[in-house]
């Protein structure tokens, strides 16, 4: 990433840390979890008994694999699989050993808000896999995607993993499928993963931990403001909470503030004032079941192929396309 890069990331930073704490409610956005200590602190996540998701979608790449890449076409067409928010890579590397097996040409290029994971991602596959062409990218998804969207005039299979579209309430779910059927061509795919919806119980217990990982997870974005942005939150008067509602499938994480006080953050020259046990509200981490994603790619100009499930049915991958 160069330097005019860096400083663009710093003032859209700046700049939503101060929307969001000037808001009412409070906010922050989950994006701004990963610098280096969330990265470390979400793979400490991943490898909880608690966080099914990891497991869920591990065993469809094991298990799949084979499925999922004749889902994407002939071997002989060649495709760039493009992967928004590309973490440490631990699934895709199942899905790229199987494609080198196969002998399909392709390209992998991740892109991750996180220049610490991309790059960790980079070096390790150049290790793993020397063969596989990998083009690692930092920033925002959109913005990538369309530059990447004229690199080359090869199909593209855009793959979002994990919870990343969980993320999003559903009109922001809806248009974020709508800006990617944006820069679709008419071939290309998405290969997307969307969390199933289940025992409320086990929802609950994936986000707030006994041992404290995800609370610790949480509460790191203040510690972040507080380097960045020259801000004094006192991480003590904060607690983690996590809340999850089953009608429509949204569990929603806190930072709550235990008393009144007042927090300084110099960088941007503001004053935040919380009242006791007032939240910011930091992450959303939606649930679904066929009928929603149906709905949800139909509103964006997009439709369900086919779909791949774990032996329990708590997570899918759906390949998508246009439909016109």
């Amino acid at each position: 990433m160069n330097s005019k890069n860096q400083k663009v990331g710093i003032s859209n930073f700046e700049k939503e840390v101060c929307e969001g704490l000037t808001a009412f409610p409070k906010y922050i956005s989950s994006k701004f979890f990963y610098d280096k200590t969330g990265d470390a602190l979400f793979q400490k996540i991943m490898a909880l008994p608690e966080y099914y998701l990891t497991n869920a979608e591990f065993e469809i790449f094991t298990k799949h694999a084979s499925g999922i890449i004749s889902s994407f076409g002939s071997s002989e067409e060649g495709f760039d699989l493009i992967e928004l928010g590309a973490g440490d890579g631990k699934k895709t590397k199942v899905l790229l050993q199987e494609l080198e097996n196969r002998n399909y040409d392709f390209s992998y290029m991740p892109i991750d808000i996180s220049k610490n994971a991309i790059n960790n991602l980079v070096e390790n596959l150049s290790v793993e896999m020397p063969t596989v062409h990998v083009e690692g990218h930092i920033g925002e998804y959109f913005e990538i995607l369309d530059r990447l969207k004229h690199i080359s005039e090869r199909k593209k299979v855009v793959m979002v993993l994990g919870s990343n579209i969980g993320n999003l309430l559903h009109p922001k779910a809806i248009q974020f499928l709508k800006e990617l059927n944006n820069i679709m061509n008419a071939d290309d795919l998405v290969f997307i993963g969307f969390d199933q919806k289940k025992d409320p119980q086990k929802i609950l217990d994936a986000y707030n931990d006994k041992s404290g990982i995800t609370a610790a997870f949480n509460k790191n974005v203040l510690t972040r403001i507080n380097r960045e942005l020259s801000a004094n939150f006192n991480l003590d008067k904060f607690i983690h909470w996590e809340a999850y509602d089953p009608e429509n499938g949204t569990a929603k994480s806190y930072l709550v503030s235990t008393e009144k006080q007042i927090v300084d953050i110099d960088l941007l020259s503001l004053e935040v004032h919380f009242e006791a046990w007032e939240s910011i509200h930091t992450e959303i981490s939606q649930k679904y079941d066929d009928d929603i994603v149906t709905w949800l790619t139909k509103e964006s100009g997009l439709e369900v192929i086919c779909s791949f499930a774990d032996e329990n049915k708590e997570y899918k991958n759906y390949v998508i396309q246009k439909t016109n």
